[in-house]
């Protein structure tokens, strides 16, 4: 269902990691990444689902190119659009806050309307408390750790794509 709709995969990065993430998703999907850098929220416009990828910087603060973003964010009308997030983060050197980028980002395309798909399960991972846990034992969207568990980044992205309708 969501893989017939008009996708775009947009990401912030420091280490170039979440970087990292975003072009092999988009290379699963024959799409092209963008950073977020610089863009409007009319960036969005053309799109039905959008696909969003923020890693979770110091101790739980957003990504700076998605901090600058943030009043673009909630200027943006996405009412109508399904947004996917994928966040990462460090489980064990911030299990504190981890992927609390990505819940704050779930708050804000909530706000402006959009809806969320692709939420994760909590299994697997040791964090004491995040933000992107909405839901008890679910994420708000895929939860990818580079520094703990890089093994399991291919499958987790090819399994969560799979759950947002996509045929790899």
């Amino acid at each position: 269902m969501t893989a017939q709709l008009n996708t775009a995969i947009f990401f912030g990065s420091d280490t170039g990691n979440t970087e990292a993430a975003a072009q092999k998703i988009a290379e699963k999907l024959n799409l092209k990444a963008q950073d977020i850098a610089g863009c409007t929220s009319e960036i969005f416009d053309d799109y039905e689902l959008l696909i969003l990828g923020t890693p979770t910087a110091n101790y739980g603060e957003m990504q700076p190119d998605w901090d600058y973003f943030v009043p673009e964010l909630e200027d943006a009308d996405l009412s109508g659009k399904k947004v996917a997030l994928f966040g990462l983060g460090d489980q064990v050197d911030y299990p504190d806050s981890f992927l609390d980028a990505m819940g704050d980002l779930a708050d804000l395309v909530v706000d402006a309307g959009g809806e969320l798909v692709g939420a994760w399960s909590t299994d697997g991972y040791e964090f004491n408390d995040s933000r992107a846990e909405k839901e008890s034992g679910k994420f708000v969207g895929l939860a990818l750790d580079e520094d703990r568990q890089p093994e399991l980044t291919d499958d987790r992205i090819a399994t969560w794509l799979t759950t947002l309708g996509f045929n790899l």
